[in-house]
């Protein structure tokens, strides 16, 4: 029985015919830009990310760029960005004009090494730092991170595409960030129908520059305050994910059963199963395991292939590792421990209403990987 690395098909009974009923209403109205929806879907995500303001921007890309400029990062700044991360987070950092150094990670929780970031402000004097909430959670030093970049005059954005609903001590991880994003690619736990992303802060000035940015710098229709671009949320992606977030409770709870399963079943192989550090709950976004043995990560690859059993390596390679990346870095700080986790990361199927038969299938074929090397 073939099962997928993500299945974007497992809607809740009714959810088309809403959605199917919300298009054609939309479409009838000529209603795609802005609107009731876009406000409604911003007043949800500021409530669940317990942030003041929430603005909404055409893809998670964007909304680093979007958060970066709102800080007035640009031309020569210096921003660190955490060497394990996926592209848009260093490559918004170009786009901007500023420039990278990277910073390594850590192999506990996958989050930018604390004492490396430490290092790099006191070498290299940073302007910025964008870091990633990789997996579902964050960093276990997450609050030493905000306040050591207070301290030192150092501008935070907080990269969360991969940890909405995640909760930091209690709280939304988005909570207490001065600035923040998201994405909304389908495949992320808050996905919708196509590319969007969002920016989060309880900053009024940051708020409004976000929200110019996103759409040309507009004061007025032909008005402008700023050089911003067209990064609108069409009004569809915000009735979509307006459907998608009152189910997003029982979406995440059916994404930490299947991750608990993972971890109660394949204790005794030898994948590590990289778990949230203690102040997380996290989202249930991936399940990450790091299988040291090259050797037995080929064949447990190569066995879920043949069995037509999805996977993923979320990242294969690290940021200072790119063919590109040379070019536009100024430095990497730390040591190898992203390309430590690139190397040895594999990811099992984990999407909302995952059955236990199809976990089964993964775990036994897995199980059955480990014992033929």
């Amino acid at each position: 029985m073939p099962v997928p690395f993500i299945d974007l098909k497992r809607f809740e009974d009714g959810f088309l015919d809403n959605w199917n009923d919300k298009v054609a209403n939309l479409s009838e109205k000529a209603s795609f830009i802005g609107g009731d929806d876009v406000e409604e879907l911003e007043e949800a995500l500021a409530i669940w990310t317990n942030n003041k303001f929430a603005v909404t921007c055409a893809n998670g890309t964007d909304a680093i760029q979007i958060a970066l400029r709102a800080l007035d990062v640009g031309k020569d700044d210096i921003v660190l960005v955490p060497n394990m991360t996926f592209w848009a987070t260093f490559e918004a950092i170009v786009n901007v004009g500023a420039t990278p150094v990277t910073v390594d990670s850590s192999l506990n929780d996958a989050g930018i090494d604390f004492d490396s970031f430490i290092v790099a402000i006191d070498k290299v004097k940073p302007k910025a730092a964008v870091i990633a909430h990789l997996y579902g959670w964050g960093s276990a030093r997450l609050d030493k991170i905000r306040e050591y970049c207070i301290n030192n005059n150092v501008l935070l954005v907080e990269d969360g595409a991969q940890c909405f609903g995640a909760l930091y001590k209690e709280k939304s991880i988005y909570s207490n960030a001065l600035i923040s994003t998201t994405s909304f690619y389908p495949a992320k736990v808050l996905g919708g129908a196509g590319d969007g992303g969002a920016v989060f802060t309880s900053d009024s000035n940051l708020a409004k520059r976000a929200r110019q940015l996103t759409n040309h710098g507009r004061t007025s229709h032909y008005g402008y305050g700023l050089v911003g671009w067209n990064s609108r949320l069409d009004s569809l992606q915000a009735a979509y994910l307006n459907i998608a977030i009152k189910h997003l409770p029982a979406r995440i709870k059916s994404r930490q059963e299947a991750i608990s399963y993972y971890r109660k079943h394949l204790i005794e192989t030898d994948i590590q199963q990289m778990i949230p550090p203690s102040d997380y709950k996290e989202n249930g976004y991936c399940n990450v395991g790091l299988v040291k043995d090259l050797k037995l990560k080929s064949v447990i690859e190569t066995k879920l292939k043949t069995s037509e059993i999805g996977f993923g390596n979320i990242y294969p390679g690290a940021m200072s590792d790119q063919e590109c990346s040379k070019q536009f870095m100024h430095s990497h700080v730390g040591g190898n421990e992203a390309q430590k986790i690139c190397d040895t990361v594999i990811n099992l199927p984990v999407f909302p209403y995952i059955t236990d038969e199809e976990l089964s299938i993964v775990v036994d074929t897995v199980k059955i990987a480990c014992e033929e090397l």
